[in-house]
């Protein structure tokens, strides 16, 4: 078996951070999120992956390399433009050849990996195997419907009225018998090949889809909300662990990690919280469900349930919170200027000022 993950989205949701860099790298709690995915993978024992890449396929290479750090062996297939999930299996048709594969949304988490699944695919072979979920608005998602013995009988991609709460989750495993149903889809409304349409066809046709719905935890970290409760809920399950240098004017409550290099100078840290490497806390707080990257400055400030990108310098600041600050971002207190604010803002920011 092969996997197929995605990689190529542009990340408009994330922007402005997304202007500069890939949303699979964005990380939680100081790791790419796209390698949440990529150890998954590996832990179902799959070596082989096609990795499908756009305009950040530079970045993503110079990330994951040739997969070897991670017991994989990686090919980059380049989508010239994000034209639909089920185009992505067209474009990567000669790297699958007549392997089954898993399709994994690179910016997808799940707790739990997929050992389970790619079991079960693998024992019954059913043309497609989902992975579905209960959600509030399926209208955001492609959304499935079940017959009374649960067996899946419709897909449709974002519908105005949806006939079930069951979203399809990031994850889909295929026997060769996609490929044909690929090759016959036409562009949907949104101008897209659809795998939904695809898994659609298979049905049509007779061939047997199984389901999966599962209880524990998923979330397509494509926005800031999601991307702040991923980083907590990983930073949950972290334990604390001191690798660089905290001076005893300093307080560490709860499970903290300061990766090595890694400075805390007259400050308290409430984990969990990650402090990365090179990074230096000074003369701060940092509160629970934070994540500060490598070689960032934090002093004189206070900082909780935010993600810190590598290099960022935070100065003077009295609170920050619920924020995703981008790479060698700096912030620092406004001048003392009635009724003024001076802003450099990149492109579709959200800004909220107290007046």
């Amino acid at each position: 078996m092969k996997a197929l993950v995605l990689a190529g989205g542009s990340g408009t949701r994330l922007r402005p951070i997304t202007h500069t860099s890939a949303k699979q790298l964005v990380p939680v709690a100081n790791k790419p999120v796209l390698f949440y995915g990529l150890e998954a993978i590996a832990a179902a024992g799959i070596r082989d992956i096609g990795i499908v890449v756009g305009e950040t396929q530079a970045e993503i290479e110079a990330a994951v390399g040739d997969g070897s750090a991670l017991g994989l062996q990686v090919t980059y297939l380049r989508q010239q433009a994000p034209l639909g999930l089920a185009h992505a299996v067209l474009i990567a048709r000669d790297y699958l050849g007549d392997d089954d594969f898993v399709m994994y949304l690179g910016d997808n988490f799940i707790v739990g990996g997929i050992d389970g699944i790619v079991g079960r695919f693998a024992r019954d072979r059913p043309a497609a195997q989902i992975m579905l979920t209960q959600v509030g608005d399926p209208r955001q998602f492609g959304v499935a419907e079940l017959d009374a013995d649960g067996r899946v009988v419709g897909l449709e991609e974002k519908p105005s009225v949806p006939k079930s709460d069951l979203a399809l989750v990031g994850v889909y495993l295929f026997t060769p018998a996609i490929h044909q149903a690929v090759a016959e889809l036409k562009p949907s409304w949104r101008g897209e090949l659809e795998i939904t349409d695809a898994i659609q066809w298979l049905i049509e046709r007779g061939h047997r889809i199984e389901s999966t719905t599962i209880s524990g935890y998923w979330k397509d970290t494509g926005n800031v909300t999601d991307m702040l409760e991923v980083n907590r809920l990983v930073l949950e399950s972290l334990d604390g662990r001191l690798d660089g240098r905290v001076d005893d004017a300093s307080e560490l409550i709860g499970r903290v990690v300061v990766e090595a290099g890694g400075v805390v100078e007259r400050s308290r840290i409430v984990g969990p919280a990650i402090i990365g490497a090179g990074a230096r806390i000074v003369d701060s707080y940092i509160g629970p469900f934070t994540s500060i990257a490598a070689d960032c400055v934090v002093d004189t400030s206070e900082i909780e349930y935010s993600i810190v990108l590598p290099r960022a310098s935070i100065s003077g600041v009295s609170r920050i919170e619920a924020s995703l600050i981008g790479h060698d971002v700096e912030v620092t207190p406004a001048p003392n200027t009635p009724r003024a604010h001076r802003l450099v803002l990149g492109d579709h920011s959200k800004v909220q000022i107290s007046s």
